[in-house]
């Protein structure tokens, strides 16, 4: 509950403030140098506080009786671990300065971490965090005696604990996937797995820009600004990188989709080498696919940096404002299409491998409607900006009245399309997109209950793409592009359908998976999209704080 919180005062505190002009943003904690950090977490030898280097350390017991029957079958030895108040004074670590918080002690701390300072008489380190934390998890459940509090089970207090040393491990993971250059933190890889080999990494060991979203997100909940303004920063200078294939360039503005830091020698002495940033802006990606949804992300990451660190400075950067406008540019830029939604190939975002999501899918229309709010919020005023604000409130009209209108669907208007009268010509039609009600698949009759909607997939021509993809279902509840009743509807089916899409592995990226011709057909035999794996039905634990998040809203 304390993380959805948080994520709630990093994206704005409420829906639609994600994008407003709301100004009483909360500001977060202390930030710190991640090597510094990550040198010692090395050291400590287990997940209990007695890792601390403290100059005086005093343990006073706590009464385990009740705990006794059911250790073992729990979680083994974790009461021996940490059924322990320490009371310390830590030494100071060698970059003291880097732990301190220039702005002080952020609210983002819970009610019952308040006596922060008090409890420690310092400005705290995050070790001294951890530590008060697990000693307070450990003592809340206890009455004076040492007895258990009513209604609290030895259990449940051994479960709290341990959550906290999952996410203890979690934090230890994902600062090991840190990614540095010129020795500052620019991001984290796509994946680490310790069981593959060079040959099998791909490019699994970069930097990717929608990848880094959950941990930049993570980072700024930390209070550690420094990541993410640096990611922020360094994706912009490549921007502006030259980016051809086959003799062919595209627009400007386009962002890459990762980049991976090299080490190559240095001009004029062999002996002596230099760091570089080697972007992929789809020219060496699987499929040579542009990534559609980088520069969307960006702009989202930019606005909540902005919101959650109270540094305006950076969204305010010339160079900064210069690159939202070239992403702007790119996707308002006028073109054939009659729809106001962005016209994309397969395979140019999350899902980037053949999927039959080609032409208008509900992932890029979603993030696009949250790029032009934050860009709206963002952008500068000048005159030069005028017809790019102009230009960016129509298509904010238009985009959202077209998502709420032809891309809902629930059994109300599965019934209306049954009816539809089809090669209507007429600007009254009422079925303007001539769809086919032959092409409703039989799962959909079934699958869809009494209560609840949601936001099909694709909408072309003649072609209603009725799967339920995830990530844009979320993310228009999280950006407001549904209405109140739509984010309620699709919360409803979620629920109702809580064994299909989450069950004992969450959460799937879409629904259903495509299976047999249908699957040889529009995945091209993919071996890694077999159904139910990968980008065709996988299980995406990505997609929880998102889940989280609209939940808590």
């Amino acid at each position: 509950m304390a993380t959805s919180e948080a994520v709630l005062q990093v994206l704005g505190g409420s829906l639609p403030s994600l994008f407003g002009s709301d100004n009483s943003f909360r500001k977060l904690g202390s930030s710190h140098t991640s090597r510094s950090f990550i040198r010692i977490r090395k050291k400590r030898g287990s997940k209990c506080v007695n890792f601390l280097n403290c100059s005086n350390i005093s343990y006073r017991a706590i009464r385990v009786d009740c705990f006794q029957s059911i250790r073992q079958s729990v979680h083994g030895d974790i009461t021996h671990s940490y059924l322990r108040s320490v009371n310390c004074k830590c030494q100071q670590a060698d970059s003291a300065s880097s732990f301190a918080s220039e702005k002080g002690n952020g609210s983002w701390i819970s009610d019952n971490d308040q006596s922060f300072d008090t409890v420690l008489g310092n400005t705290p380190s995050v070790m001294q965090f951890e530590t008060v934390r697990e000693l307070k998890v450990g003592e809340e459940d206890f009455q004076s005696n040492g007895s258990l509090r009513p209604n609290v089970s030895a259990e449940d207090t051994l479960n709290r604990i341990a959550g906290n040393s999952i996410e203890d491990e979690a934090w230890e993971l994902l600062r090991e996937s840190m990614v540095y250059y010129c020795g500052s933190p620019v991001g984290t890889i796509a994946a680490k797995d310790p069981t593959s080999s060079t040959a099998d990494v791909l490019n699994y060991d970069q930097v990717f820009i929608r990848d880094f979203i959950p941990s930049g997100i993570a980072f700024l909940l930390k209070g550690e600004y420094e990541i993410v303004r640096n990611f922020i920063l360094h994706t912009l200078q490549l921007q502006s990188w030259e980016k051809t294939m086959d003799c062919h360039s595209p627009g400007q503005g386009l962002m890459p989709a990762s980049f991976k830091v090299r080490t190559v020698p240095l001009d004029g002495d062999d002996s002596a080498t230099e760091e570089v940033l080697d972007p992929d802006f789809g020219e060496a990606a699987i499929g040579r696919v542009a990534p559609v949804d980088s520069g969307l992300w960006w702009i989202i990451l930019l606005r909540a940096y902005g919101k959650s660190s109270g540094d305006l400075s950076v969204q305010e950067r010339i160079d900064v404002q210069t690159g939202i406008k070239m992403i702007l540019r790119l996707c308002l830029a006028d073109g054939f299409d009659m729809f106001p939604t962005l016209l994309v190939t397969d395979g140019s975002c999350m899902i980037d491998r053949r999927m039959g999501i080609h032409g208008h899918p509900l992932e890029i229309q979603a993030l696009f409607h949250s790029a032009l709010l934050c860009a709206r919020e963002m952008l500068t005023p000048e005159d030069g900006s005028a017809d790019l604000i102009r230009a960016l409130n129509n298509r904010l009209v238009a985009l959202s009245f077209h998502i709420r209108e032809y891309y809902w669907i629930d059994m109300k208007k599965l019934n209306e399309i049954y009816r539809y009268q089809t090669e209507e010509y007429s600007y009254d039609a009422v079925n303007k997109f001539n769809i086919y009600p032959d092409q409703i698949s039989p799962w959909l009759v079934d699958w869809m209950p009494s209560k609840g909607g949601y936001l099909i997939g694709n909408l072309q021509p003649a072609h209603m793409d009725f799967r339920f993809f995830s990530l844009g279902n979320l993310w228009s509840i999280v950006c407001s592009l549904t209405t109140d009743d739509q984010s309620h509807a699709i919360l409803d089916l979620i629920e109702a359908k809580w064994t299909d899409l989450v069950a004992d592995m969450p959460f799937k990226i879409c629904y259903p998976a495509l299976e047999g011709q249908e699957w040889k057909i529009i995945t091209g035999c993919d071996p890694k999209n077999t159904p139910w794996s990968y980008h065709n039905g996988g299980a995406w634990p990505t997609l929880l704080w998102q889940v989280t998040f609209i939940c808590r809203s």
